[in-house]
């Protein structure tokens, strides 16, 4: 008879609730065994939510790849709400058997799985880049204007051209067939796996432009108006990372 912990190995191994190793351990007797299966379909059961939930999310990509068209873009951005900082835009190129299960949009995921699913995209994408735009460049183009300037330069950084582009809720002039799509984040594989690579890649600089200005904290907020930023912007004044024509910084005459 195996043990209690051989039995917690062999039933990590299980993909299936039909497995028959799975059926075997039902009918052990010991209440410990019986937990471990209990265990084990539960994650049957999640991972299988989460596949249907992935499959749902390559509905775009899908119909695209049906279409003809072979490597898929998807475009996001991080970084549109902050006071201080870049924002970033993310461009990925996934392969048609991608898969990653759980992905969605960055926002909705912990700080170690973002950096987990990071590390994961870039090593089985076809292709990731980013596109910065300075908080210099925002003041001088308008939030707006920069964000779409920095997809342009993600889609520009890209090592291989793409077919077409799944963009999140915007319009950017290209000459390349896109889509916009609203919450597209949540709703395409592409576009969430996009949101992943900005979202890290800015609070990585976030991070470093901490240890440049200490008197912010950026390392805590990521250069959003949370009231520690806003006291500290107000003794210390601006820095040069600040967009200045936001509220409350274009109240001070200049950085310091």
């Amino acid at each position: 008879m195996k043990t209690v912990a051989e039995i917690k190995e062999i039933l990590l191994q299980v993909r299936n609730e039909s497995d028959p190793l799975l059926e075997q351990y039902r009918t052990d007797t010991r209440s410990s065994v019986q937990k471990l299966v209990a265990s084990c379909l539960k994650r049957l059961q999640l991972e299988a939510s989460l596949r249907q939930k992935f499959q749902e999310m390559n509905q775009f990509e899908d119909e695209i790849h049906s279409k003809g068209f072979q490597l898929i873009a998807g475009i996001d951005e991080a970084g549109r709400g902050p006071l201080a900082g870049p924002v970033v835009a993310g461009a990925v190129i996934l392969p048609k058997d991608f898969l990653l299960l759980g992905l969605n949009d960055s926002k909705q995921l912990s700080e170690k799985r973002r950096s987990e699913f990071f590390d994961f995209i870039v090593e089985h994408a076809i292709a990731t880049s980013t596109g910065i735009v300075t908080a210099q460049e925002i003041d001088e183009i308008n939030i707006y204007e920069a964000t779409k300037l920095a997809m342009q330069r993600a889609i520009s950084n890209l090592a291989c051209s793409p077919g077409f582009l799944l963009i999140d809720a915007m319009k950017i002039s290209t000459s390349i067939p896109s889509e916009s799509i609203i919450k597209g984040d949540a709703r395409s594989n592409s576009i969430a796996a996009a949101s992943v690579i900005a979202k890290v890649t800015r609070d990585r600089m976030m991070l470093q432009y901490a240890q440049q200005y200490p008197n912010y904290s950026f390392e805590k907020h990521m250069g959003y108006g949370t009231r520690e930023h806003f006291d500290a912007i107000h003794k210390f004044g601006p820095c040069p990372i600040h967009r200045m024509t936001f509220a409350p910084l274009n109240q001070f005459p200049s950085k310091v």
